[in-house]
């Protein structure tokens, strides 16, 4: 074992053995880093540049029109061909960048190539807007510069809003417009213009760290958006391997079931001669044996046979019901008098070991609709667990009766062992068996209680155990109140609510 920890321990720099745990934090870590490098790989610049041009086009008419309020507001001020030229130079940039945009919506992704066109043409459309700064101002008036002043700052403001997607871009949009107001200012050579040099270029680099924390905040968004579709993929993997894996078990034990099935109905072919003929030896039929042991040998291969016949014949049953294929021939069956029936088939067992039975039917309905058959083996089966627990001298409890739901139900009660809690659920699996019944080898197959629960199941009911250790069990079978006949089921609420208020006033 100290090789196999020494093989799997993971070990420092120095030597030293880490911890599994920090392990596990290194590769979560790890995991986090490589799902904020894929917000920014190659496949989410692409989109953020679409994101870019999704942005270009929902509010394309906003600058054109800002472009021709400015040029009609200068129109007293400047001469009208410079200001139709600088209009048509604004209005073709920005018909370049609105094109690209659109051929970027259904264009091959390739985030490098576009992401160059994108950046010639924002260019190309800052310089457009920075012409406006040197348009001649008759007279230099004061009022038309500090036009162009507010022109360039909401321009610079709109481009940082649609370009804080892919920073890049940013740039050669608005630097040429704060950089041709620098300029003209400083060829005015007056304070009010160095004013309006100084306040654009401290406007620009404010919207510029706006637009580094508004980009920030579009690839936490990004990243975790890749974060939750990676966990959904992996949630819809592992989803397709459980039901891959359901599908997988469930067809196993179909076929298991079927293999149970026929092999057991072909065992007991073969099986039925091998009782037939030593049948035949034990009770001598054909003459006495010459040597009596011969008689005992037959007599234990007819006994091992019973016992392997009750075994396939368990077997058989348990695998028709968990393959669905046991068929129910539902009648009018009365529910104290099976009871009554099992209970003399299984008396002389009882009196081996000098265990006592006591009867309670009071409560009981008419009759149930249920399967005849099937309702017997529940009774044999219980019985049977009930002698075969029961010390010696012990009594044996039967029951049938209406519960406070107005359900039928029949109980059997032993005081015997009890069954420890956590081994409840063991008993109830096939060929389960608790620890009292494999320390005392008191035999069995381990499939009389799962038979019986499926066969309550198939009845529309339930079997409940009631145990505790060292106190006995009691294993109820309740049946569906729409199974009973003869009563309606408010009189069998009525029947049940007077049993229950008899015993707590005889307790």
């Amino acid at each position: 074992m100290s090789v196999d920890h020494a093989a799997e321990a993971t070990f420092d720099g120095d030597g030293r053995p880490v911890p599994r745990v920090l392990l596990r934090e290194n590769d979560d870590h790890r995991n986090a880093v490589d799902r904020d490098a894929a917000a920014t790989g190659p496949s989410f610049e692409y989109e953020r540049l679409r994101m870019f041009a999704a942005n270009e086009l929902s509010a394309w008419p906003a600058m054109p029109l800002l472009a021709l309020v400015v040029c009609l507001a200068l129109v007293n001020w400047a001469p009208i061909e410079q200001l139709g030229l600088w209009l048509a130079a604004v209005l073709m940039a920005k018909g370049i960048v609105l094109a690209l945009c659109r051929q970027l919506e259904n264009g091959p992704a390739d985030a490098d190539a576009w992401r160059g066109k994108l950046w010639a043409a924002e260019f190309l459309y800052g310089m457009t807007w920075a012409g406006l700064a040197f348009v001649d101002i008759t007279s230099h008036h004061q009022a038309a510069y500090f036009l162009i002043f507010a022109a360039f700052v909401i321009v610079v403001a709109s481009r940082m809003i649609f370009a804080s997607t892919v920073m890049p871009l940013l740039y050669p949009g608005t630097i040429p417009l704060t950089a041709a107001l620098v300029l003209r200012s400083a060829l005015m050579g007056e304070m009010f213009y160095f004013s309006l040099a100084i306040v654009a270029t401290a406007i620009h680099v404010y919207f510029i760290l706006l637009a580094r924390g508004l980009n920030a905040t579009l690839l936490d968004m990004l990243s975790y958006r890749a974060q939750k579709d990676a966990l959904i993929a992996e949630l819809e993997q592992s989803r397709a391997v459980s039901e891959e894996a359901r599908r997988r078990a469930e067809n196993a034990s179909m076929a298991k079931s079927r293999f149970l099935a026929t092999m057991s109905h072909e065992l007991r072919t073969p099986l039925n001669a091998i009782l037939g003929f030593s049948e035949v030896m034990k009770d001598e039929v054909l003459g006495p044996h010459t040597t009596p042991t011969y008689r005992n040998y037959a007599a234990d291969i007819y006994d091992s046979g019973q016992h392997l016949l009750h075994l396939i014949n368990e077997i058989l049953d348990l695998s028709r019901i968990e393959a669905g294929r046991y068929e129910l021939n539902e009648s009018r069956v009365p529910l104290a008098e099976v009871m009554e029936d099992c209970r003399r088939l299984m008396i002389m067992r009882a009196e081996e070991k000098g265990i006592d039975f006591v009867e309670d039917y009071d409560g009981m309905p008419e009759a149930i609709w249920a399967d005849e058959r099937a309702v017997r083996q529940i009774c044999l089966n219980l019985l049977s667990n009930a002698i075969k627990f029961t010390p010696r001298g012990g009594t044996v409890t039967l029951r049938c009766s209406v519960n406070e739901g107005g359900e039928p139900f029949l109980s059997v009660s032993d005081d015997g062992p009890g069954i420890p809690e956590h081994e409840v659920p063991l008993v109830l699996r096939s060929f389960g068996q608790g620890a009292f019944a494999r320390e005392n080898a008191e035999g069995g197959s381990g499939l009389g209680l799962p038979i019986v629960k499926g066969l309550a199941e198939l009845h529309d009911g339930r079997l409940e155990l009631e145990t505790r250790e060292g106190q006995g069990t009691t294993a109820i079978v309740i049946f569906s109140w729409k199974r009973l006949i003869g009563r309606s089921n408010s009189e069998a609420l009525e029947s049940g609510e007077d049993s229950r208020l008899s015993k707590e006033n005889a307790a």
